[in-house]
């Protein structure tokens, strides 16, 4: 398995992404070509994709950004496809999502997953994530 962070978008990629995004949630749409593009030619973001030869079993995107208080960052859209699920992805890909925010300087990095997610919330206690009381809000135009 290669992980890597991803650096030009191409039509394979646009197709590995297709695939992987109704798997994390059934009601969003995969990123078109052009968003793509966009996407991994954005400071600060970084898509990480892990694969087995041209095949992608996986993705991440780290978000590494500044604030008064600091550089933070925040790991999103985490997804391993069902048939690699259990091979060790999903913690190959947020390893090297904090190692990429370490060397970025970042002084904390931050998830969210569902609580029925129980093999992503061990991963994560594993990697040394703690869990946080706190309200999350979302807004929605």
């Amino acid at each position: 398995m290669n992980v890597e962070r991803v650096t030009e978008a191409d039509e394979a990629l646009a197709e590995a992404i297709a695939r992987l995004v109704p798997q994390l949630s059934p009601t969003r749409r995969p990123a078109d070509m052009a968003e793509l593009v966009e996407l991994v030619a954005t400071p600060g973001t970084h898509l990480i994709v892990a694969r087995d030869g041209d095949t992608a079993l996986g993705m991440l995107t780290l978000i590494v950004y500044r604030i008064p208080t600091g550089i933070r960052a925040w790991i999103h859209d985490v997804v391993v496809d069902e048939s690699a699920r259990g091979r060790g992805v999903g913690e190959a890909l947020t390893r090297e999502a904090l190692r990429l925010a370490g060397d970025a300087g970042a002084i904390s990095v931050e998830l969210t997953t569902r609580q029925e997610r129980e093999a992503a919330n061990r991963l994560y206690r594993r990697l040394g994530f703690e869990r946080r009381e706190t309200n999350v809000y979302v807004w929605r135009p």
